[in-house]
């Protein structure tokens, strides 16, 4: 049986590597996956303490993360596109929202 305090590191380790990448990068698709990255870290720790617990709850906050996980991947998705296809770039200093 693995120790939950193991999870809980990798957790830790996965949403740091997130937001260093969110802090770090420039491209729009890069900075979406390191949220993605963070999400999943928050949702193995949901797990976890579910897990040692036994409850069910965390597993169903895990649920609703990964329905909001995938409406914003589809909205965020179709936002970057149509960023990239006025702007013709994907790197965040050279998109600016107020001029055409």
């Amino acid at each position: 049986m693995v120790p939950n305090a193991y999870y809980l590191v990798l957790s830790a380790i996965l949403f740091s590597i997130g937001m260093a990448a969110f802090l770090v990068k420039r491209n729009i698709i890069t900075i979406f996956m390191s949220i993605e990255l963070m999400l999943n870290a928050v949702n193995l720790t949901f797990v976890a303490f579910a897990h040692q617990w036994h409850q069910v709850s965390g597993q169903i906050f895990v649920f609703f993360v990964m329905v909001v996980a995938a409406a914003e991947a589809a909205v965020g998705l179709a936002i970057i596109i149509a960023l990239f296809r006025t702007r013709a770039t994907l790197n965040v200093d050279q998109v600016d929202l107020m001029k055409l």
